[in-house]
């Protein structure tokens, strides 16, 4: 716990799945092949270095009888004979040295005493320099003086290729547990990316039910969960549209009788109440069936008569309803979606606003935004995001005329995901409102839609 405490304390230790599983695969196989690789040299060093001391040995023993046996006019020929790559013959004194030896230098001489035996009293020294190197002193039998010049090498010299195969083998090991973990965290992913874009309404291909089991497991559950909120949600809009039917009837004769009695206040606020309960029913309907926005065919229409079209439609009625910005070109939609969500955002502004400016740009990345613009009072900043949730009204009463059902912009905001489109709010400078809708580059200007035509 301490030392995970330290980890998450000096942000070393990684804040994802795939990261982590990684880290710790990779360490444990590295740990793993470092600890095989320390074994195998170990046990290669210590054969490496029984073999030398063997050889030293039984060389020594053989060079040190035959120079014995030959005349001492001869012996200076065959010094070069038995020269060895870390030992030589020198016929003398030698250097002066220090009898003092470390560890791995005395061994040294007991190897060379034992191989030469109580015949031949030897004096090992250590002869000072950068160079680590020992002279063994004897006297052959007829007491001319012999040295033995040692210069101990490395046990096991390491191969000039052995590097580039460590880093060769290190990176594999990165590889393959990358692989591992990409194949392990990749259903994973699958299944958040499936889960934080969940639309039962969507046609959003299902996730893929084949794998190992646990993975096909979880993605059968989760698309027979995905069914199961479909169901619902349609039993939801079949509910309320029985519901709605069955109001019609009685709130048709209530208000047929409101209107055959005499005239009087309590007559009229009858009548208003009853199509307030009408309103609220039919808008209640309308928020429900816009989550089923997809089942319109998407169409390709001309944006600029379109939005054209529908401001000359509140301009015949009298509403200020102008177009500021037109920009031409046509867009894949689902134009009946569309136009209840400009007309939602429409209303609102003159609700609130008394006038409506609209607005079309399209963005070199291809994204058309159309904007609603108003000069009301705005929308507190805290709020701008509350506002687009069903039944949430900024003003409490439930007059149409001040506060209404609050399903306007929720409704608008729900047809804009099923369009693949978005809808933001913000305050204008100045004072206002502006509601943006942005809808992805599923778009086509007129040349290019003629010039494929033809």
């Amino acid at each position: 716990m301490a030392a995970r405490s330290i980890l998450h304390g000096i942000h070393l230790w990684p804040r994802t799945l795939r990261a982590r599983l990684f880290v710790i695969l990779l360490a444990g196989l590295t740990i793993a092949h470092a600890m095989s690789f320390a074994a195998l040299f170990s046990e290669r060093y210590i054969a490496a270095r029984s073999v030398m001391f063997n050889t030293l040995e039984t060389d020594v023993a053989t060079s040190i009888a035959i120079l014995d046996r030959l005349p001492a006019t001869e012996r200076a020929a065959w010094l070069g004979r038995l020269e060895r790559g870390s030992y030589r013959f020198v016929l003398g004194r030698g250097l002066p040295g220090s009898r003092v030896l470390n560890e791995a230098d005395a061994e040294v001489a007991d190897k060379v005493r034992a191989a030469i035996g109580a015949k031949y009293p030897i004096e090992v020294e250590s002869i000072p320099g950068g160079v680590r190197r020992l002279q063994v002193h004897l006297r052959l039998i007829d007491g001319e003086p012999l040295t033995i010049d040692i210069t101990p090498r490395g046990v096991m010299p390491v191969a000039d290729w052995l590097p580039y195969v460590l880093v060769a083998q290190l990176s594999l090991l990165v590889l393959c547990s990358w692989f591992a973990v990409r194949q392990a965290t990749r259903p994973l992913a699958d299944l958040a990316k499936a889960a934080d874009t969940l639309d039962p309404n969507s046609r959003a291909p299902r996730l893929s039910e084949t794998g190992p089991r646990e993975v096909a497991y979880a993605a059968t559950a989760f698309n027979a969960m995905r069914d199961r909120i479909a169901q619902y949600l349609e039993e939801r809009v079949q509910i309320l549209a029985a519901i709605s039917h069955d109001l019609q009837t009685p709130i048709t004769r209530m208000k047929l009788r409101a209107e055959m009695a005499e005239a009087s206040i309590e007559r009229d606020k009858l009548i208003t109440d009853l199509d307030e309960v009408e309103r609220l029913v039919k808008e209640g309907v309308a928020y429900a069936r816009s989550a089923h926005g997809k089942d319109e065919k998407a169409s390709r229409i001309d944006l600029a008569s379109f939005i054209e079209s529908l401001a000359y439609d509140y301009q015949d009625t009298g509403k200020a309803v102008t177009v500021a910005e037109l920009g031409d070109g046509a867009i894949v939609t689902r134009p009946h979606a569309l136009r209840r969500i400009l007309t939602n955002l429409i209303d609102n502004a003159l609700k609130f606003g008394g006038s409506a400016e609209i607005e079309v740009q399209r963005r070199p990345e291809g994204t058309v935004t159309i904007k609603v613009l108003d000069r009301g009072p705005g929308i507190p900043e805290d709020q701008l995001e509350a506002v687009l949730q069903p039944f949430f009204r900024l003003e409490q009463s439930r007059s149409r005329d001040t506060g209404g059902t609050g399903l306007g912009l929720a409704i608008a905001q729900q047809l804009a995901t099923v369009i693949g489109g978005s809808l933001t709010l913000r305050n204008r400078d100045g004072g206002g409102l502006a509601a943006e809708l942005s809808l992805e580059s599923s778009t086509v200007s007129m040349k290019q839609w003629n010039s494929l035509a033809l």
